[in-house]
């Protein structure tokens, strides 16, 4: 039975709840209405003064720059106007856009990112001329796409750039929780980086490398990996390709391995990265198989991917259409730390041969385990892969090593033509010849990684973990005590009244107004509000500090449900 759009009636909570969600969208909207007031105000101003300047080409080049990035400045904050108006309006009928940033803030329903079960997929808004022409003189409707996502993803790291808690000169700037990043051995690494060794320039590291990368450090990241990963037969430096980071493999791997449209399987929650990565280059769709929380006999553990999961979310995006190419794992998984056994990923790997699927697995943790009771097990220790050719593996060394500032990322695949193909964007995307050699004599050096390194961090790693997870215990807090990775997922759905997305983020904004970064569960496309994730692989002090505004923050939150709960009581 069809009914006429005008003629559709809310139930009454749900009426509600929109009513709720409008109004904040209301505040929103005068917010940035009022910053844009402020900011056309300034501009006008500031061209009214540009005339009375009587300096000549030096001032009149920077009243120009100054006038460009503001008329950018107004761009953007139109664009988040008409995008606000646009989800709002959506938002009212029930739809949700497609591409979103990793701070998503709208649905996902039915497995599918960004597709809900009685409506069919809504592409990524595209600007029309007039519009593009509004918003920016200078990019194309792509380039202003790039930038609206750039801009809605890394907001809150924006911030954090320019005022970083610092223990000597800046104590009340923002302490960032919220990226996995490891500073729990800097004092090591800074030392191992010093020394001679790694002060070596030769002709042939500062001119063009084999965009491979080059040869002698493609060598020993093989070496490297047969040694930890454990792998029965020396592994081909012929089948490995460096880059700059793990998400520009990733990007890359998408670009070769799938056409726009085309989609890969990913359990969610799942690290938000690779929703960035996976719209900003191949515009390649993200399936998501939804893990619950809840404990039952189909699931024994929280969070726990299953191969029926799999199947069913396979199933269900083939109904729609939808053509999947491949499936993306990590492991120790990330935020969850969960490290998968061997029987797991033999199973999670049939699978994907059974459906003729790649697999692209992202080991990025793998020496960040530190649970001695638990074993990381490398796909590529596996004796026999079920489908060698279309097996993936990336790994680097920002985690285990905490180097993240080298941009170091490597693939290790046994398909040369998708080597090959990966290879080529090393020309975009290649790492120095002098970081190079540095990182080869690092990897080499198997003695201090065996001996100093690896023993010093997991001890550290072990420490802090139990400090962060005491204070959650005091607190009452419930999260996953696993034994990897640099972070712990936390329930936070207490502090939540309603428990919505919503609620969700504004409880986030409330740890950004105390200067302190966590990451919420919708970074990370989680179905179920009230997750964080919350990073510990940092020094004491910092760690000390940043749970006195952990604490106050959820203090002040307590007292405004209670407030809240005692006038809903009164009014009724």
């Amino acid at each position: 039975m069809s009914h006429r759009l005008g003629m559709f009636r809310m139930p009454s909570a749900q009426m509600r709840g929109q009513g709720l969600r409008n109004q904040r969208i209301h505040t929103h909207l005068m917010e940035m209405m009022l910053h844009l007031k402020q900011t056309i105000e300034k501009n006008l101003m500031h061209l009214t003064t540009r005339h009375l300047q009587q300096d000549l080409v030096l001032e009149e080049q920077r009243h120009s720059q100054a006038a460009s990035e503001q008329e950018a400045l107004l761009g953007r904050l139109m664009y988040q106007l008409v995008n606000l108006l646009q989800s709002g309006a959506m938002g009212g009928l029930g739809l949700q856009p497609s591409c979103p940033s990793l701070d998503v803030r709208h649905d996902v329903r039915g497995g599918q990112w960004a597709q809900s079960p009685r409506q069919p997929d809504w592409p990524v808004h595209q600007l029309s001329d007039l519009e593009a022409t509004f918003v920016s003189q200078h990019l194309s409707s792509r380039g202003i796409d790039i930038s609206a996502l750039y801009h809605s993803s890394f907001q809150d790291y924006k911030i954090y750039q320019r005022d970083k808690y610092h223990e000597d000169k800046n104590t009340m700037g923002f302490i960032n929780l919220g990226l996995s990043e490891n500073k729990l051995c800097l004092d090591l690494m800074t030392e191992r980086l010093s020394q001679s060794d790694m002060n070596y320039i030769e002709d042939d590291l500062l001119q063009y490398p084999d965009w491979r990368g080059q040869p002698f450090l493609r060598e020993e990241v093989a070496r490297f990996l047969t040694y930890y990963c454990k792998v029965p037969d020396q592994l081909d430096p012929e089948n490995v390709v460096v880059l700059n980071g793990c998400s520009s493999v990733f990007s890359t791997l998408a670009m070769v391995l799938c056409d726009p449209g085309e989609a890969f399987l990913i359990p969610a929650p799942f690290y938000g990265g690779f929703a960035f990565s996976a719209c900003l280059y191949s515009k390649v769709e993200l399936i998501l198989v939804h893990l619950d929380s809840e404990v039952t006999d189909a699931n024994p553990h929280p969070f726990q991917l299953t191969v029926d999961k799999l199947e069913q979310a396979l199933l269900e995006a083939r109904l729609t259409g939808k053509k999947v190419r491949g499936l993306i794992l990590i492991n120790p998984q990330n935020p969850l730390g969960d490290v998968y056994s061997r029987d797991s990923l033999q199973g999670y790997l049939e699978f994907a041969k059974k459906y003729h699927l790649h697999v692209i697995i992202d080991e990025i943790y793998m020496l960040s385990v530190f649970d001695e009771f638990i074993t990381f097990h490398s796909v590529l220790s596996m004796e026999s892969l079920p489908d060698p050719n279309r097996t993936h593996v990336i790994w680097g060394t920002s985690k285990d090593f905490g180097i993240s500032g080298f941009r170091f990322g490597v693939l290790y695949t046994h398909n040369r033509e998708v080597a090959s193909a990966v290879s080529s964007f090393g020309y975009l995307h290649g790492i120095s010849g002098i970081a190079q050699h540095k990182l080869c004599r690092l990897l080499q050096d198997r003695e201090w990684i065996d001996k100093v390194y690896l023993p010093t961090y997991r001890s550290r790693l072990q420490i802090a973990h139990g400090y962060m997870t005491k204070k959650l215990e005091a607190l009452g807090i419930p999260f996953l005590n696993r034994g990897s990775g640099l972070y712990i997922w936390m329930n936070l759905k207490m502090y939540l009244d309603p428990c919505t997305f919503e609620e969700e983020l504004l409880l986030h904004r409330r740890f950004l107004d105390n200067k302190l970064i966590l990451s919420r569960g919708r970074t990370y496309m989680c179905k179920e509000p009230g997750w964080f994730r919350i990073t510990f692989a940092d020094k004491p002090l910092l760690l000390k500090q940043a749970m006195h505004r952990f604490y106050q923050v959820l203090s002040e939150q307590k007292q405004d449900l209670i407030m809240k709960q005692l006038e809903n009581a009164q009014r009724e």
